[in-house]
């Protein structure tokens, strides 16, 4: 599943959602640890927490999610229950390897050297791991 958006200006989630989409899809991240798939209904009681949002509000906005393939919904009685296609953890790995093939594609070793300049504030641990990596695939060629 490709995004279409991404917003540089942004933080977390609300990089590839909108607001409501990204603590949507953040609740039932939560509830998949746990094995659940959430109503509407158990959705937006979570929601209010913060403030009140109207159902069909949040429905329109789950409904959205699954056409556009991020939620999975099935009928369970009079009811649907949803829950997300990958983990949390899968669509941030696969969405932080399309953007990095994005720009690679568009900007080859300019996008190298600027990602190398952000290195000189690296973590040791990500470094070495850097290192073993090239290591690598020195290795293979």
């Amino acid at each position: 599943m490709k995004l279409q958006h991404f917003k540089m200006k942004e933080s977390g989630l609300n990089r590839f959602f909108g607001p409501l989409e990204a603590k949507i899809m953040e609740i039932l991240w939560d509830s998949r640890e746990l094995a659940h798939e959430l109503s509407i209904k158990d959705v937006q009681q979570k929601l209010e927490s913060d403030k009140q949002v109207n159902f069909n509000t949040v429905m329109t906005v789950m409904n959205r999610l699954v056409e556009k393939g991020f939620l999975e919904k099935r009928a369970a009685g009079r009811s649907s229950l949803f829950q997300p296609v990958q983990s949390k953890e899968d669509f941030i790995n696969n969405q932080s390897k399309e953007l990095t093939h994005e720009l690679m594609e568009e900007f080859g070793p300019l996008a190298i050297t600027h990602m190398l300049d952000e290195l000189e504030d690296a973590d040791p641990e990500l470094l070495e791991l850097l290192e073993e990596k090239i290591n690598s695939l020195k290795k293979g060629k």
